[in-house]
């Protein structure tokens, strides 16, 4: 972990970390436009209440204080795989749906596929930096998908209403691993000690 330590890992994990702040708040900005987009063009209820959709993986986590950093880069980027896999089955169903006659929500599904999927590339650049590759990017195959048109609704509401939530907590864990010393899972550098 030599590497993780020096200065300039240091100085070039914080310039890491506050990119991906900053991407992770577009993300979020985008997702609710595309939320609120969505709901409108699915013919949905905003407050509608949507049960865990399996396969979304949740943004909540217990005792996330007591997490490492690397733990947290671990667990965001699993999560962004997740919905690199259940965006792009949610481009594909709207395709299915609606063919050519909503352009505007395809491109919009689109442009947060492509966010989601930078994300998830920045993850691996700050794992790769922490001298810990990232885990292989094995999938265990697309996600289930729903039965009927009502469900893949409801399912991709769920779907961006968590990733907004992922969004945050992002934003939060790389803040986070931002600090330097105990609790984010990586050392300071000497120059960075008291």
């Amino acid at each position: 972990m030599a590497g993780a330590d020096s200065p300039s890992a240091a100085l070039r994990r914080r310039d890491l970390c506050a990119r991906g702040i900053r991407l992770a708040g577009k993300m979020r900005s985008d997702v609710v436009d595309l939320l609120d987009a969505y709901v409108e063009r699915q013919g949905l209820d905003a407050s509608v209440s949507v049960a865990a959709v399996e396969g979304v993986p949740l943004a909540a986590v217990e005792r996330w204080d007591e997490q490492t950093g690397t733990q947290r880069l671990l667990e965001n980027l699993a999560a962004y795989r997740a919905f690199r896999g259940l965006l792009a089955q949610m481009l594909e169903e709207q395709q299915e749906q609606l063919g050519e006659a909503d352009t505007a929500l395809g491109q919009a599904l689109a442009a947060v596929l492509l966010q989601v999927s930078a994300f998830a590339y920045h993850l691996e650049e700050l794992l790769q930096l922490e001298s810990r590759g990232p885990p292989s990017d094995e999938e265990d195959g697309p996600p289930p998908r729903p039965q009927g048109i009502f469900e893949q609704k409801l399912r991709g509401l769920g779907v961006l209403r968590e990733l907004a939530q992922w969004a945050v907590r992002s934003a939060r864990d790389l803040r986070q691993l931002a600090k330097p010393g105990p609790g984010t899972g990586l050392a300071p550098s000497p120059a960075e000690s008291p």
